[in-house]
């Protein structure tokens, strides 16, 4: 098994790194700042970052197949423009307008369309969690599922036919099966993080079908197999990492968003908020799936 090299990109420090996504048609890396609403843009071949501007929360992106980007902002989805610099129109709004919820993590899915779930921040123990799973497809948003604490590391295995969903708040990651029409069904626990002492948190899936969860309370990022075995664990030089995409022109470098400053983490190491490359791991990413139900 290869020994992994982990290096700092570039002097970013974001509140709350999130959503990386390679974009194998120009080779650059996209992240955002959640809190900030900041939209970074890193051309891997000259090493030059640009910033972009929107509403913030920003939960999630994916990038648009005609070019520019989809976001999941507070209550709903908005298109991107990279050329302008700006939200240019307003596509679905969520049927839960509470205060405290707000749209978090979300892909493409093997079909061209955004699946994004909510948060539910300053939830009671007992209380049940508004919002839910969603996914919109050409203006039209369907509820997937519901009773979701805090959405992130939604993906979907190789072949498409499998989704993996994590709740933060129950530290567990779900497993689907998933359907091109219908809500995902089946579902059933795929593993539990409390014994890695973290929520999970971000996720993506390898070449080989298996899950990457970054473990945001406990500093790295953990590798299970398909059946729900955990593999390995790669540690990181910051205690709150947030979320992972494979990149880079072999698709073979891991790259990983981090906290300096969230909502209910803060860290006080010189590199939080940065982000991070993992090379060397001797595992293949898979590029990412492109928003086409326009």
């Amino acid at each position: 098994m290869s020994s992994p090299r982990i290096r700092r990109i570039g002097d970013t420090r974001d509140q709350l790194g999130e959503s990386p996504v390679w974009d194998d048609r120009t080779q650059r890396l996209y992240w955002i700042d959640s809190l900030a609403g900041t939209i970074h843009r890193l051309d891997s071949a000259t090493g030059e970052l640009r910033d972009f501007h929107a509403p913030a929360p920003v939960g999630s992106m994916v990038l648009r197949r005609d070019g520019g980007a989809m976001l999941a902002l507070h209550h709903g989805f908005s298109r991107y423009d990279f050329e302008r610099g700006e939200v240019t129109s307003s596509v679905a709004e969520i049927d839960c307008k509470h205060s405290m919820v707000r749209l978090n993590d979300g892909k493409a899915d093997p079909q061209g369309r955004f699946v994004a779930g909510t948060m539910h921040h300053g939830r009671a123990h007992d209380e049940p969690a508004l919002g839910g799973l969603y996914r919109l497809d050409a203006g039209t948003l369907e509820l997937l599922d519901t009773d979701i604490g805090v959405t992130n590391g939604p993906c979907f295995s190789p072949d498409g036919l499998t989704f993996y969903l994590a709740d933060s708040a129950r530290r567990s990651i779900w497993a689907y099966d998933y359907r091109h029409d219908g809500a995902p069904d089946n579902k059933r626990l795929f593993a539990d993080t409390r014994a890695l002492n973290s929520a999970p948190d971000g996720a993506t899936v390898d070449a080989e079908g298996y899950l990457w969860s970054v473990l945001v309370q406990a500093g790295g990022v953990a590798r299970f197999a398909p059946d729900g075995r955990l593999d390995r664990t790669v540690e990181l030089p910051v205690k709150h990492p947030t979320s992972v995409a494979f990149g880079g022109p072999d698709l073979d470098i891991l790259y990983v968003t981090s906290i300096s400053k969230s909502t209910n983490l803060t860290a006080s190491e010189p590199d939080a908020g940065g982000l991070f490359g993992v090379e060397g791991l001797g595992i293949r990413g898979l590029p990412a799936r492109l928003f086409t139900a326009d």
